[in-house]
């Protein structure tokens, strides 16, 4: 009988103080105080099997209960609307509720691996952990909630897998997302050079060729385009179709190209690309204006397409036309003349592990400073063995003592008012101290390389010009203008002639009517070609490593040879690049990868072209960037052997698919 204290303990209490009372009585009237006893017997016989019988009817009771429970319980599991399994740790089913076989068609087998159903389900990176997820199988989108069991402390773990068909609630999502508007900035960015020198008629004509070119593009793709500018065109389209367009590659990119004038010049397209993902309208139009200017600032003939935070680059296969006027050369000479003339004090600095071009074009900007008879300084790296001739030559100088210091010399700025000159880079991890950059708030950034995603915050000036063959050709241009009186020294005439010797591989790669009319107006203010040519002799040692990394080339399918490095030796990267070039020399050569050790847990990539294949986009890959004809990149935590895999696979990709694309483009296709 279970314990009742409501019942029966009471009950004993009553009939103790009614038990004591008929004692008390018993010493006035026995007579009386028997009967009462008698009663008292018959009344606590009663109570007592009240009491039995009560405690029956409420274990029945209870146990009724218990079994209803457990039915509805079971009812309502098998009645829910997800199905519920649960699985061991190699994913076989134990249990499954009836609901199964309405997911699976029927009801699944004791101990069958949960996958044979679902191939896509996942299970061992969950394993023991609280969650939900969604995946695809069929045309249907199942949720699963996943929760883990364990019922006694030597029984195996188990996970119990709640799956609800979502298909609906993922439709309407992808519909959502299909259906996100895009804005596209479309622009000739050779429109000056392909109308130059053309009539009225043909202007029409091949302004008529374009437009038809982008409207048919656009009308098979459900967009509308708008025409706003001589050159500019505006075009609105949904995710879906941009999806569409992203994987044929922006083909009207190589529909446009083979327009071209009368003066044999092709018609190419840049477009800055981005998708409505919650930002107002406003916001994504200062994006697509965005994409733009980068897809302009890489050199053109490319699209830049901005998908929440990240950008992707489509095209890029022309080369960065060069321009036939210096006028952009005389305004921007202006501009950094005012410039200087605002500040007390310039500060330049190029790229980490400076190269010749990087120091030629800073000596450069330090001749116009010391016109204007400015302060001025060169910052440079902590590791720049690749300069240390002319850094040497330069420091016994008098008339530059104090110009080269080091980062760690300017960790105080005493002028109120600086001005930072970034030479041959524009990516902020990658300059000489990027800690200057947060401490100078004026910034002039000049630059040839391609326009990378990563680009210095606010700069007051930028003058790239990828088409150009070096920073230090631009730099020259920009002395040209500087000033009437402006006369460059015999040293820093000769410190920009090498930087440009240096990126056009002795005037053979890049180089334009611009380039050689650079070397001339150094020529004239002095630049020694014998002190270069010593400037660039290499050491024994350095010799037999390039010969070494030359003898161990593979040479690839379409024209890609390719070298790795895999001990670091003195001068690492110095080597690598002279061996890159050396490569390209070689007969059927169009890309040369050369793939070292830099430093420990760093490997260096270098890469060349012969000018017909984009070596950034590869690099671009592995986070470096460049030039079209030279670029690099730097991977931490990898092998050398395992990037060197990559960097081939990545590469013979990429030539096979402009191999392609040129196959396509000649049949008319």
């Amino acid at each position: 009988m279970p314990k009742n204290l409501s019942a029966w303990i009471d009950l004993t209490l009553h009939l103790f103080v009614m038990l004591l009372l008929i004692i008390v009585l018993w010493s006035y009237n026995p007579f009386l105080a028997a009967t009462s006893f008698v009663l008292w017997l018959c009344l606590a016989g009663f109570a007592r099997e009240r009491c039995r019988d009560r405690s029956v009817r409420f274990e029945r009771y209870c146990k009724g209960v218990i079994a209803n429970v457990n039915e509805l319980m079971n009812y309502a599991m098998d009645r829910l609307p997800q199905a519920v399994f649960v699985v061991d740790a190699e994913g076989r089913i134990q249990w499954a509720s009836s609901q199964a076989e309405a997911f699976l068609g029927q009801m699944p087998d004791y101990e069958t691996d949960i996958k044979d159903y679902w191939p896509n389900i996942i299970l061992e990176p969950i394993w023991g952990t609280d969650g939900e997820y969604v995946f695809a199988h069929e045309d249907h989108y199942y949720q699963v909630k996943y929760r883990p069991v364990k019922f006694a402390v030597h029984q195996p773990e188990y996970m119990v897998l709640f799956v609800e068909d979502v298909s609906h609630v993922e439709e309407l999502r992808s519909e959502y997302h299909a259906s996100r508007t895009v804005l596209c900035y479309i622009q000739i960015d050779n429109y000056d050079e392909v109308m130059q020198g053309q009539t009225e008629a043909e202007r029409a004509g091949l302004l008529l060729a374009v437009n038809q070119a982008l409207g048919t593009w656009l009308k098979n793709l459900g967009g509308f385009l708008k025409r706003v500018n001589e050159d500019l065109y505006v075009a609105v389209l949904e995710r879906k179709e941009l999806d569409r367009a992203m994987a044929e590659k922006f083909d009207v990119l190589d529909k446009v190209r083979q327009i071209q004038s009368t003066n044999r010049l092709p018609v190419t397209l840049s477009m800055g690309v981005a998708v409505a993902e919650g930002q107002t309208m406003a916001e994504l139009g200062r994006q697509a204006q965005a994409g733009l200017d980068l897809a302009l600032g890489r050199g053109g003939d490319q699209v830049a397409v901005s998908i929440g935070g990240k950008t992707q680059f489509f095209g890029g296969r022309a080369k960065a036309v060069e321009k036939h006027t210096r006028v952009k050369a005389r305004v921007v000479a202006h501009a950094i003349e005012e410039i200087m003339e605002a500040s007390d004090a310039v500060y330049i600095m190029g790229h980490h592990n400076e190269d010749y071009d990087s120091f030629g074009a800073a000596v450069g900007v330090a001749e116009m400073a010391k016109a204007l008879g400015k302060p001025v300084h060169i910052v440079l790296s902590d590791m720049n063995e690749g300069i240390s001739k002319i850094e040497e030559y330069m420091r016994s100088k008098e008339e530059y003592d104090g110009l080269l210091v080091h980062a760690a010399d300017v960790s105080t700025l005493d002028a109120l008012s600086p001005v930072l000159f970034v030479v041959d880079t524009h990516i902020p991890h990658l300059v000489a101290d990027p800690t200057l950059l947060e401490r100078v708030n004026q910034v002039v950034v000049i630059d040839h390389h391609r326009r990378s995603e990563q680009f210095i915050q606010n700069p007051l000036l930028v003058y790239i010009e990828p088409a150009s063959s070096s920073t230090s050709e631009l730099v020259t241009e920009l002395l040209m203008y500087f000033s009437d009186d402006m006369r460059v020294s015999r040293l820093a005439a000769t410190a920009l002639y090498s930087g440009i010797v240096v990126d056009t591989k002795n005037f053979a790669v890049q180089t334009g009517v611009r380039t050689f009319d650079a070397a001339a107006y150094l020529r004239r203010s002095g630049a020694d070609p014998v002190v270069v040519r010593h400037l660039f002799r290499s050491d024994y040692d350095t010799t037999v490593a390039l010969a070494r990394a030359e003898a161990h080339a593979q040479f690839f399918a379409g024209g890609l040879i390719a070298t790795a490095i895999p001990s670091n030796i003195p001068n690492i990267q110095v080597i690598a690049a002279q061996t890159a070039d050396s490569l390209l020399r070689i007969e059927k050569a169009r890309m040369s990868i050369v793939v070292f050790a830099l430093k420990e847990g760093t490997v260096g990539i270098s890469a060349r072209s012969t000018g017909e294949l984009n070596v950034q986009v590869i690099m671009e890959h592995f986070g470096g960037g460049g030039h079209q004809n030279v670029a690099g990149a730097q991977v931490k935590g990898r092998a050398v052997e395992s990037v060197f895999n990559e960097a081939i696979e990545e590469a013979k990709a990429y030539i096979e698919e402009y191999d392609q694309d040129e196959s396509d483009s000649a049949a008319g296709r």
